[in-house]
């Protein structure tokens, strides 16, 4: 995810819209508390009908912003509306294919076509010149100059989103997207992405200048599915070697949350920021190991690290996940793929507070940092929803739309 060094080097502590403190401890609620046994999945998924939703409907104007103002004739999605119209960015492609794939599994078919054509446009972001392939970060919105560095976080966000639409598609398409999600597996394991720098772990790109937990725990998710869905032995082997160099390497015991990188020489050095989209992306993470590798210990650890979320990441007189602990912002993908998490927790073991943690951070985006004439959404504002940055980014309408879908199916 390429922008992403860039922003964390804007740090601004900042607290309730003034001062944020890393080590700050909101009161845990008490209808989430913490688990010490082995949990037992309730399943309960309270559903509405999704077409009533107010987040189903809000879902839909996202996609037909998206439609009228990033969607190019090529099929492929510009990077914003006013600053990079003629580039596309891999994961913001991918991004807008997974939120398209939430909506089709809930019945919405007219979302298909355009996810199956993005996906047919994808391929000229392959590097078919190397044996072990690879997805480009960037290429003209016309598919060409494709070239450049390699990110393992993209790669491991496309191969999981694959899967998504994997799942609500039959036939030669739905093998198509299982080949494609093999393929970013096979450039991940064959690539020299991972090695034996810090103990192990995949580096962020190509240029192989830090390890961080959103990459491995993205990665970790890919090799759980494929095995799942396979059976292949060495997709498990994967899957057990980045889940203990996570464990091993990445968890903060002080706050139970995992941190943000490794770089440097020798044994590296540990940034120890957090932020909520690398912890909600372990979270799923866990929910997928104790599922597929049938160990309830990891429910039990994705519960938890749900509940040091929204300890530490959840600003509690805003009702919204933090960009970070260091960076006082709210962003529309970054901060709500918290919601996502937190649904994911709720379709584990029933518990509606995740579902309220994921409808009120969803909530805020929809009134600090939603154009209400437009129905896109702007990138960043302060806690306070003051300093909004006016640009429209594809990924945060991708985001916006993906968990509202999510949300619509119980609220």
């Amino acid at each position: 995810m390429k922008t992403k060094q860039i922003i964390k080097l804007l740090s601004a502590c900042v607290m309730l819209g003034v001062c944020i403190v890393a080590c700050k401890k909101e009161q845990v609620p008490t209808s989430v508390k913490q688990v010490d046994e082995e949990p037992v999945a309730v399943e309960k998924k309270m559903k509405t009908q999704s077409v009533t939703s107010a987040y189903y409907i809000k879902a839909g104007e996202t996609h037909n912003f998206v439609y009228g103002s990033l969607l190019t004739s090529y099929n492929s999605y510009r990077v914003n509306t006013t600053t990079q119209t003629t580039t596309a960015y891999e994961w913001y492609n991918i991004s807008q294919i997974y939120a398209d794939a939430a909506m089709v599994k809930l019945g919405a078919t007219a979302y298909a076509p355009y996810m199956n054509n993005t996906f047919t446009w994808m391929n000229n972001m392959w590097d078919g010149g190397n044996p072990a392939g690879g997805y480009y970060a960037s290429a003209n919105v016309n598919g060409t100059g494709a070239s450049g560095d390699k990110y393992t976080d993209d790669n491991a966000l496309s191969g999981v989103t694959y899967l998504d639409a994997y799942d609500v598609t039959t036939g030669t398409t739905q093998t198509n997207y299982l080949n494609a999600a093999k393929a970013c597996a096979n450039w991940l394991m064959n690539s020299g992405q991972w090695d034996n720098t810090y103990g192990g772990g995949f580096w962020w790109n190509t240029i192989k200048e830090s390890k961080p937990t959103q990459t491995n725990g993205l990665a970790l998710q890919l090799f759980l599915r494929l095995y799942q869905i396979t059976g292949q032995t060495y997709y498990r082997d994967w899957a057990i070697s980045v889940k203990n160099w996570l464990v091993g390497n990445m968890l903060d015991p002080v706050t139970g949350l995992y941190i943000w990188k490794i770089d440097g020489a020798g044994s590296g050095t540990k940034h120890t920021e957090k932020f909520t989209y690398d912890n909600a992306i372990m979270v799923e993470a866990f929910l997928l190991y104790g599922q597929i590798m049938a160990d309830n210990t990891y429910v039990t650890k994705a519960q938890n690290l749900g509940i040091s979320m929204n300890t530490t990441l959840w600003n509690s007189t805003y009702h919204v996940y933090i960009f970070n602990t260091t960076d006082g912002r709210i962003n529309p993908a970054w901060c709500v793929w918290g919601s996502q998490a937190m649904i994911k927790l709720y379709q584990r073991d029933g518990n509606t507070a995740w579902l309220d943690y994921a409808q009120q951070n969803i909530d805020y985006m929809n009134a600090k940092l939603r154009n209400t004439t437009n129905n896109g959404y702007y990138h960043f504002c302060n806690f306070d929803g003051s300093g909004v940055e006016t640009r429209m980014e594809g990924v945060d309408q991708a985001w916006m739309q993906r968990t509202q879908a999510m949300l619509s199916d119980y609220r």
